[in-house]
């Protein structure tokens, strides 16, 4: 199983890439997460651009979505929102109108903050943007806050009810994407 991770946050050091590593340890045997780090390079979105041809990072990101089996998205909270760049890449990911690379897809939010609330609101507002791009959204939550003081080692050192609460968000995921492998091979 493929898993692609999205970091909502450009920063070098950021705390939600750190999150998406810790993360990628904790999946389940047999699934790897494969980050896309390229978020800065897509262009804000323009009917007219894509109209005279996808540019290359975008290719590249509707390409990585439809290439894996889930996706996971780390987000911060800007403004008790979604960081602009990456609902700005979600809106690529879900044109053409009707051909979302995540239709069908599972998909799940996780997000921390220098604060005490995890990115609780810029979560939930995701998740609803996922589930109208057509994913297949997994409803936990994974809020971490004062994620500044858990960074060691360029991943966060997570409570033990946290790990837990991860692993129950990514065991989720792989068995919807199972399911959906399994019913593309049946189909």
């Amino acid at each position: 199983m493929r898993v692609l991770g999205i970091s909502g946050s450009l920063r070098q050091g950021s705390l939600n890439s750190a999150l998406l590593r810790t993360a990628a340890e904790r999946l389940p045997a047999g699934a790897e997460l494969v980050e896309f780090e390229r978020l800065g390079d897509v262009l804000p979105y323009d009917e007219d651009v894509e109209l005279a041809g996808t540019p290359e990072a975008v290719g590249a990101l509707r390409k990585a979505v439809r290439g894996a089996d889930a996706v996971l998205i780390a987000t911060p909270e800007y403004n008790s929102s979604i960081p602009g760049q990456l609902k700005n890449a979600l809106d690529w990911v879900s044109r053409p109108a009707g051909k979302s690379a995540l239709n069908g897809k599972p998909a799940a939010v996780i997000g921390t903050s220098t604060g005490m609330f995890g990115a609780v609101w810029a979560q939930a507002e995701l998740r609803k943007v996922l589930g109208a791009m057509g994913g297949r959204v997994i409803e936990a939550e994974l809020a971490v806050g004062h994620a500044k003081e858990l960074l060691a080692d360029d991943r966060l050192e997570l409570s033990p009810r946290q790990y837990e609460q991860l692993e129950e968000i990514l065991a989720e995921l792989i068995s919807q994407a199972e399911i959906e492998a399994e019913l593309a091979v049946a189909a």
